[in-house]
């Protein structure tokens, strides 16, 4: 991999892109913050700095895969060498809600307010996802009977196999130093109530703690302020909901606990830089019906 190469497949009916796999071998198509309407992973192969997801900083290195969200906002800084893959799909092209059963990588790649996005790798599971980024390239240079199967099989096995590749490093992690119950007990109480409370005040209420210090807590094993880690959990469920169905922004609005669309709006986009209709014309709508 000595120059930069771009595969690219458009969606016929959109115009737009559908799946796309690009070699750089430098840091200047990262230089200006990311923020697609599909999904995207990273491969570092060589290099190492710092990106930026969403509002918090994460350190990265040679042979660690990163993985954002549609319309997951995310810069990279680097200096030196940067080389590596990067990967783009469409939800159009494979949707990871359609497919979680099969797949299983939608709160494990993507869509995990908790964790890092930064997944660390060793050479032979670097080698693992680069034999399949070898075989995506040429299935792309082969506009032969049943492209599409073929790409979406490699893309499944590459999130699968990246996705097994967290989940036992999780287990790992977890055998080494047990996660304090007050953040079990805080993930539990964001994902019960999120829909209906949104301030730090009320979680710490009923974790019998102060907010500042509950708030010292998320950001030492989240790395992200309280407020921040529910209006994520917020966000991820309007993205679902306009993707999946067709009701009105205002009533996924009222379901998540926003009396006033227009309030909700100006949150979406406060978080997410762009309006929720805009997001829904862009990624799609109504897969689930």
């Amino acid at each position: 991999m000595t120059a930069q190469t771009s595969y690219t497949l458009i969606d016929p009916q959109t115009k737009k892109l559908a799946f796309k796999v690009f070699i750089f071998d430098d840091a200047s198509y990262f230089k200006q913050l990311k923020n697609y309407n599909y999904y995207t992973i990273i491969l570092v192969l060589e290099g190492e700095g710092k990106v930026r997801a969403d509002f918090s900083d994460y350190n990265f290195y040679d042979g660690n895969l990163m993985c954002f969200g549609i319309y997951q906002p995310f810069m990279i800084n680097t200096t030196g060498v940067f080389k590596g893959v990067l990967i783009n799909f469409h939800p159009d092209f494979f949707c990871i809600h359609k497919h979680q059963q099969e797949v299983a990588c939608n709160g494990v790649l993507f869509n995990n307010i908790y964790e890092t996005p930064v997944i660390q790798l060793v050479d032979t599971e670097v080698q693992q996802l680069l034999l399949l980024v070898d075989q995506l390239k040429t299935e792309m240079q082969n506009a032969a009977l049943a492209q599409y199967e073929l790409l979406v099989s490699y893309l499944k096995i590459l999130l699968i196999s990246a996705s097994r590749i967290k989940i036992n490093q999780g287990i790992a992690e977890l055998k080494m130093a047990n996660e304090p119950f007050i953040l079990k007990t805080l993930k539990h109480a964001i994902e019960e109530h999120y829909r209906i409370k949104h301030s730090p005040s009320e979680y710490s209420d009923m974790l019998n703690i102060s907010t500042r210090a509950l708030n010292r807590i998320s950001k030492a094993h989240f790395n992200k302020t309280l407020s921040g880690l529910i209006a994520e959990r917020i966000i991820i469920e309007a993205k679902r909901e306009l993707y999946l169905t067709s009701k009105p922004v205002k009533t996924i609005a009222y379901e998540l606990g926003f009396n006033d669309e227009f309030y909700f709006s100006r949150f979406f986009k406060s978080n997410v830089a762009i309006s929720p209709q805009y997001y829904r014309d862009t990624v799609g709508f109504a897969k689930a019906e």
